[in-house]
Parts: structure tokens; C-alpha cells; sequence
């Protein structure tokens, strides 16, 4: 896996596609407006970073990291995200997104909105309950006392292990969550939604260990 691929780069995407140069990876952003609106991010990301358009950037990622607006999941490119690894970063906000019943009434949850809408991807939530500010500060190397971990969910297992490696390699250890079903535990509202990394004003966050992220997990409540 030499190549990843980002569909959205706003605070998540953005933050995320830096770990992932500075971790030695190639990169392929993309966004809504265009490729020629990236410009000043490609620069940021140097020689290692190149803008395309959504579905170019799915083609071209040995994994993609997709975050968009929830709203905006029906526009995904299904046939480039075909039988790939999709980091799905995306929160579900009634206020922005408008109501889906069958979320609002707990029947599904988004990932599992999503999953089904991309077919034969392989959706692994993950990046959503962290904010971008934590997340560019808190990665350590490998083995370090103070590194923080993240959840994952997930149906695919082989599918939560890339997601796994790729998280080492940019610094992160990682909680197995669940399936896609279980993935309500790490959305907004749930206690390791933000608080296991530090307060919002708090630029720096607070390293979050593999045992407190569990803990927060096992604490939710629907």
C-alpha cells in the first residue's frame, strides 16, 4: 500500500492527508470544487501530493479516506470504490445533514448507510470522534507510553486490519469497536466522542490510551 486516496479535505481529511505524507505515503486529494482548488494544500503536502477529482482519487488510492459532509454520501464514486478499504470519517448532524428516519430512529446506523450505498467497498469508520486539532497533535511512534489509540468498526475484518497497520504507521494505535452496527458507540453524543482527547480549547488534546478509549466505548448508551 503505497497510495492513498482522499475524497474531502476539509479539518479531518486535510489533517488526516498530512500524518499520511509525513508517514511516507503518496497522496491523491480531492474535493467538491475541483482539483484547482487544492493548490495550496498539494504545495503544503510537497512532491508526495497530487489534486484530482473524486473519482480519480478513488481509482488511485490503494486505500481512500472519504470525508464529506454525511449528506453528500449518495454522490460517492461507487465503481472506483469498488471491493477498496473506505476510511469512513463522516458524522451524521440532523442540523446540517436534514433527518433520516431510519437514523433517527436507530434502526441503522450512518456507516451502515454507507456500506450499503457503496456495495463491495469496504467501509471502516474510524477519524470521526476526534477532533482535527487532537488528532495533527496527539500521533507518537510506535511503543511510546503516551500513545493515544482510536476505534474502528467495521464488518470486514481483513478490512479493520489495513485499517489497523495504516493507523500504526501514522501514529495511532487502534480499539476494535465492532461492526457497523456497533459503530453508534463512537458517534456524536457518546462518551469517547471527544472527550478522552482533551476539551476543544486545549489545542494540544490529551494522549487517550487503548484502555480509556474501551472504557468510553463500553459506557455508551442509546
Amino acid at each position: 500500500m503505497t497510495t492513498i486516496g482522499f475524497i474531502g479535505t476539509g479539518h479531518i481529511g486535510g489533517t488526516v492527508a498530512r500524518l499520511t505524507v509525513a508517514a511516507g505515503y503518496d497522496v491523491v486529494v480531492s474535493n467538491s470544487r475541483g482539483p484547482e482548488t487544492l493548490k495550496a494544500l498539494t504545495d503544503e503536502l510537497g512532491p508526495k501530493a497530487r489534486a484530482a477529482t473524486a473519482a480519480e482519487a478513488a481509482a488511485a488510492g490503494d486505500l481512500v479516506v472519504v470525508s464529506v459532509p454525511f449528506k453528500a454520501y449518495p454522490q460517492l464514486p461507487v465503481a472506483e470504490l469498488a471491493g477498496k478499504v473506505v476510511l469512513d470519517t463522516d458524522n451524521y448532524y440532523p442540523e446540517r445533514d436534514g433527518h433520516f428516519e431510519v437514523l433517527d430512529k436507530g434502526e441503522l446506523t450512518s456507516a451502515e448507510l454507507e456500506q450499503q450505498a457503496l456495495g463491495s467497498a469496504r467501509v471502516v469508520k474510524v477519524f470521526n470522534n476526534i477532533y482535527f486539532g487532537h488528532l495533527a497533535s496527539l500521533p507518537r511512534p510506535a511503543g511510546s507510553p503516551d500513545r493515544t489509540a482510536l476505534p474502528i468498526a467495521g464488518n470486514d475484518p481483513a478490512a479493520k486490519r489495513t485499517a489497523t497497520e495504516f493507523l500504526n504507521t501514522i501514529g495511532y494505535d487502534t480499539v476494535d469497536a465492532g461492526t457497523l452496527a456497533d459503530s453508534w458507540r463512537q458517534e456524536p453524543g457518546t462518551p469517547v466522542y471527544g472527550p478522552p482527547y482533551g476539551t476543544y480549547g486545549d489545542p494540544v488534546g490529551t494522549p487517550a490510551s487503548a484502555d480509556k478509549v474501551r472504557e468510553a466505548l463500553a459506557e455508551a448508551k442509546r
